[in-house]
C-alpha cells in the first residue's frame, strides 16, 4: 500500500514523498542539507533516486551499526538488525525521524499531531534507556523511547539524559579515552574558541565525560559531510563559503587539534550552527568530540589534517596557516599538573605549543 509523508520543520510541512518516490517540494528553502529530491513523476530513475535518498536521510538519523552496543539496542525494542538504509529508515520511522539535531521529523499525510506533540526538547524520554547505550544491559523499552539515543554517531558508547536544564551527553569508552577527552577540553578552553565543555561524571560506577546539548528548538546542528550534499547540488564552493562565514572558528579548530593530537576531526563531527527561523548557518557549530586525542602525537607533525581543501596538509602546517590567519589566541597558561602520568604528552604538547608560539 502506498503511504504518503510529510517531511517537516517543525510545525512546517517542508516536502511530500511517497513510498514510490513521487514528491513535491512545498518550500525549498526549509529542505534538510542532506536530502535532495526532485519532483519528476515520469521519469523511473528520478523516483528510484528520490527512494533511495529519502532513506538514506531517515538512516541518517538513528544510531549506526558500528556503534557499541547497537546490537542490545536494537534487540530491546525487538528490532530486526538494522543493516541497509530502508532497514534503518523503517526504524527512525517508527518514531518519526524525531532527533536532538535538529527539528525536522516525518509524518504520514493527514496525520493529526503536530511538532509540539513529538519534539524531543519538550516532551519526557524514559531514562530507562540509558542503561542500554552506555553499558549494553538488555532491558524491554517501547520505540519511542529510543529516541533518547538518536543523532550520536560514533563509535563509543553515549547517551542522552534529560535533566532539570536540559539534555546532557554521557560518554563513555573506557577510562582513557574519557580521561583525554576532558584533558583535551580543559586545554581547549585556555584559548578563545566557542567550544562543549566535558567534565567528569559518573554513571553505573564509572567514569564518563558530561557535556550540554548545543541545539535547542531556535538552533540546529549541520554536520559539513551533510552540507556538502546541499553544497553539490547548489554549486556552493564550500571553502569559501566557510572562510566568509566563520574563518576564526575554522583556523582554531585547526590550531587545538594539531595542540591535542586529535586525529577523528572527520566531517561528521564538525559542521554548521543553524537558525531554525530561516535554516541559515549562522556559523560553525561549537567545537566538539575530544576522545580521540592525543594520538600520533610522537612527532611534531602530527596526523593528515581532515579539514583543509584540497591540499594534503599535516596538522602542523595547517595550524601554523591558521596562526598566521586569526593568531593563537591563548587565554591562560596550561598547567603541566594536568598531564600526571602523561609525562611524555605533556612534552610534545610543550613543543606544539611552542613551535606554534
Amino acid at each position: 500500500m502506498k503511504v504518503i509523508y510529510e517531511i517537516m520543520h517543525g510545525e512546517k510541512a517542508v516536502a511530500q514523498i511517497d513510498t514510490q518516490g513521487h514528491c513535491r517540494i512545498l518550500d525549498d528553502s526549509f529542505m534538510p542539507y542532506n536530502l535532495y529530491l526532485e519532483e519528476n513523476d515520469e521519469d523511473i530513475d528520478t523516483l528510484v533516486n528520490n527512494v533511495t535518498n529519502f532513506n538514506y536521510w531517515c538512516a541518517s538519523r538513528v544510531l549506526t551499526l558500528d556503534r557499541q552496543y547497537a546490537k542490545e539496542i536494537l534487540n530491546s525494542i525487538g528490532a530486526s538488525q538494522a543493516v541497509t538504509d530502508r532497514d534503518r529508515a523503517k526504524l527512525a520511522l517508527s518514531y518519526r525521524c524525531v532527533s536532538l539535531t535538529d527539528i525536522y521529523w516525518v509524518r504520514e499525510q493527514e496525520e493529526k499531531i503536530s511538532f509540539q506533540d513529538v519534539n524531543l526538547y519538550d516532551n519526557h524520554l524514559d531514562n530507562s534507556f540509558v542503561s542500554i547505550s552506555l553499558r549494553g544491559k538488555q532491558i524491554t523499552v517501547q520505540n519511542h523511547k529510543l529516541a533518547q539515543d538518536l543523532s550520536t554517531n560514533g563509535c563509543f558508547p553515549k547517551a542522552w539524559v534529560r535533566t532539570e536544564t536540559g539534555f546532557r551527553l554521557l560518554k563513555d569508552g573506557g577510562k582513557d579515552a574519557v580521561e583525554r577527552e576532558l584533558l583535551a577540553s580543559r586545554i581547549c578552553q585556555c584559548f578563545q574558541c566557542r567550544q562543549v565543555t566535558y567534565t567528569q561524571g559518573s554513571y553505573d560506577g564509572e567514569k564518563v565525560s558530561v557535556s550540554e546539548i548545543m541545539t535547542s528548538k531556535e538552533y540546529s546542528i549541520v554536520s559539513r559531510e551533510a552540507f556538502e550534499i546541499y553544497a553539490v547540488n547548489h554549486d556552493i564552493d564550500v571553502p569559501s563559503y566557510i572562510l566568509k562565514l566563520d574563518a576564526y572558528a575554522y583556523y582554531m579548530m585547526n590550531i587545538l587539534d594539531y595542540l591535542t593530537g586529535n586525529t577523528d576531526r572527520h566531517w561528521g563531527n564538525w559542521g554548521f550552527l543553524v537558525d531554525n527561523r530561516s535554516n541559515e548557518p549562522v556559523s560553525l557549530h561549537p567545537l566538539m568530540d575530544f576522545n580521540q586525542t592525543f594520538r600520533e602525537y610522537d612527532t611534531l607533525e602530527g596526523a593528515r589534517c581532515q579539514t583543509v581543501w584540497p591540499r594534503l596538509l599535516t596538522q602542523k602546517e595547517a595550524a601554523a596557516e591558521a596562526v598566521r590567519e586569526i593568531g593563537l589566541n591563548q587565554l591562560r597558561g596550561i598547567d603541566a599538573a594536568w598531564f600526571s602520568g602523561r609525562e611524555q604528552e605533556y612534552e610534545m604538547f610543550r613543543r606544539r605549543l611552542d613551535f606554534l608560539n
